[in-house]
């Protein structure tokens, strides 16, 4: 204060202005020296009786879905190309020609390519059926009725051919079997000797019981023979009563000869049993 003032004052004032200012100074310089801070930290201890509750609230957004894109939409406009036409040059496959026969006199129809089979039935001249088969040699053939369903073989000398023999299958033996006896069993054994080009094949009995032969004609035994003959071989059917049988098979063939044995009565065959050849 501007000592002027203080000549103007009272004694007392000026007193307190000078105590005022001492406290102050003292006030300044213990907050000055004071380690603790005017502003206190209040502590918080929190009750054991508090019981926090969390409530989570959950809230779902779906995805949005997308919707494929399909192709590109398209105009098309068709083209219309000529094809070319083709020119097979593979050559047709042959179709067989249909083989007929004529009966040219009265003929016994039998089950196998020979007349010593059982006969099956007979054939009235001009009657006209078709070839289904034939052996090898075309000695005899294989036919049945127009439509119909029960071959039978006919000696080919005793028909009038119309188309091409060579071309019809080769059936026997092997698609046209012989039909089999339900009463009596096959030959036991057979056995067979060479002297030279004459081969002799024998065989057991096996008995026929009264009326079951066809008739007086009906051969016991069939055996069966592909035989060498002039450097061909031959299929011959050959029947007897006997218990052996003869027959000539040369040697120079390509091929084997062969034979087997049947027992036949009237109702079938029974075997057949293979010859051991010689």
């Amino acid at each position: 204060m501007h000592p002027i003032v203080f000549r103007y004052l009272p004694a007392y004032l000026i007193l307190l202005i000078l105590l005022s200012a001492c406290q102050t100074e003292q006030t300044v310089a213990s907050y000055q020296s004071s380690p603790t801070p005017l502003i206190s930290t209040a502590s918080f201890t929190p009750s054991p009786n508090l019981t926090a509750t969390w409530t989570a609230t959950l809230t779902f957004t779906p995805l949005p879905t997308e919707t494929p894109a399909g192709p590109p939409t398209e105009t098309l406009t068709p083209t219309w190309t000529a094809r070319p036409t083709r020119t097979s040059s593979n050559t047709p496959l042959p179709t067989q020609s249909v083989v007929r026969a004529k009966v040219l006199e009265r003929a016994n129809c039998r089950y196998g390519p020979g007349a010593v089979y059982l006969y099956k039935y007979g054939l009235v001249p001009d009657s006209n059926l078709n070839v289904i088969g034939r052996i090898e040699s075309g000695d005899w053939v294989y036919l049945q009725a127009f439509g119909g369903n029960n071959p039978c073989w006919v000696k080919t000398s005793l028909l009038s051919i119309t188309g091409d023999l060579g071309g019809v299958e080769v059936v026997y033996p092997g698609k046209a079997v012989l039909p089999q006896s339900p009463y009596y069993p096959p030959v036991d054994w057979v056995g067979a000797s060479r002297n030279d080009a004459l081969v002799t094949v024998a065989w057991n009995e096996v008995p026929l019981r009264a009326g079951d032969e066809e008739d007086d004609e009906m051969q016991h035994y069939i055996v069966e023979v592909w035989r060498c003959e002039s450097g061909v071989v031959l299929f011959e059917a050959l029947g007897t009563n006997s218990l052996s049988i003869s027959f000539i098979d040369q040697y120079g063939c390509t091929q084997a000869s062969h034979g087997r044995v049947y027992v036949q009565e009237k109702h079938g065959f029974a075997g057949p049993v293979e010859i051991p050849w010689p």
